[in-house]
């Protein structure tokens, strides 16, 4: 052997031991102790507290730590986390959001590096390298109808489905002008339809949609009877009460949900402990059973046919900052010009 050939060998070598050790630091370890001195932790997030609730109590009760959550949609969360850091007064120990908007407040700095040891279980696929935001959920996206109004046999089987004449006007779904996560799903249809994706947002403005703030809002309006059908998460036939059910497809477009570790957090061991709970078995269950899809291997939301769900998820792509505001002025003039 050369010293070439040898040298090329050795250096070979200490890569492959350095990236066994860098793969088995991934995980970080949580100072339960210091944790509970600290006595509470400030979440920010996007899921309605009801299907928080179970979460909450379990973390609370194991660690005696008070969870102080504000809710409002991943937009809202998002723009709330950065006019407080922007303006050099975080209030949040921990960020829960989707991943395009978790993406923005990551590029700012929000957030601190910390890799879950509970998320160590989770597939790879989920995982951001740098270890700044730690997955936790994943948020299919389907048809939820009114179940009094609307027979399952006629309930519409596709997006394509709802351009009928017979859904003029019996619509629910996001202003994708103002919510982000709308205009995300809308512009990820290019998976489906590729250049016609345009087409089908056109054409969907003309069935006269009746907008709402959000995606949870859409299930309101469904079960209330102020629209018959609406395009949003399926999770929510599990958290909300009401003559509601959602449409079985063959891919569903998805956006995974991260959580971020404040880089000024008041309460990090806190924080550390909250997010590492909820990535947890225990956690994941606990949310599963609220009708979360999450990413703990085995464990579904008691939602019918929740496992043939998952094989068929599709994740979507996530705009930066400015395509985000270019698809958004875009939406806007589809929806609201005169």
């Amino acid at each position: 052997m050369t010293f070439f050939e040898t040298w090329l060998r050795t250096l070979s070598l200490l890569a492959f031991f350095v990236c066994i050790l860098s793969n088995n630091a991934q995980a970080q370890s949580v100072n339960v102790e210091a944790a509970k001195k600290e006595g509470k932790v400030i979440v920010y997030g996007s899921v309605v507290p009801q299907a928080m609730d179970d979460l909450h109590k379990g973390f609370e009760k194991k660690y005696g730590i008070k969870v102080e959550y504000w809710r409002g949609s991943s937009t809202k969360v998002a723009d709330r986390a950065l006019t407080e850091w922007r303006a050099g007064r975080p209030g949040f120990d921990v960020v829960e959001g989707n991943r395009g908007v978790q993406f923005i407040m990551k590029k700012e700095g929000l957030f601190i590096r910390f890799i879950s040891p509970s998320s160590e279980k989770f597939p790879e696929k989920f995982k951001e390298k740098d270890g700044l935001i730690t997955p936790w959920r994943v948020l299919p996206i389907s048809i939820l109808y009114n179940t009094e109004l609307v027979k399952a046999a006629e309930a519409p089987k596709t997006f394509d489905e709802l351009l009928s004449p017979k859904w003029k006007g019996k619509i629910s779904m996001p202003d994708p002008s103002q919510h982000t996560t709308t205009a995300q799903f809308l512009q990820n249809l290019e998976k489906f339809k590729g250049d016609k994706w345009r087409d089908f947002v056109k054409a969907l403005a003309k069935q006269q949609p009746h907008m709402v703030e959000s995606l949870a809002p859409v299930t309101n309006a469904i079960i209330k009877g102020e629209a018959h059908v609406g395009i949003t998460y399926i999770k929510y036939v599990k958290q909300y009460k009401g003559p509601v059910a959602y449409v079985l497809m063959d891919k569903y477009l998805t956006d995974p949900n991260y959580m971020g570790l404040g880089a000024k957090a008041a309460h990090p061991n806190a924080a550390k402990l909250y997010i590492d709970y909820a990535a947890s078995a225990e956690g994941q269950k606990a949310i599963a059973e609220d009708g979360e899809f999450v990413l703990y291997p085995g464990i579904y939301p008691p939602i019918k046919d929740a496992e043939k769900v998952a094989p068929n998820m599709v994740f979507m792509d996530n705009p930066t900052e400015e395509e985000y505001k270019k698809l958004m002025a875009e939406f806007r003039q589809i929806f609201f010009a005169k």
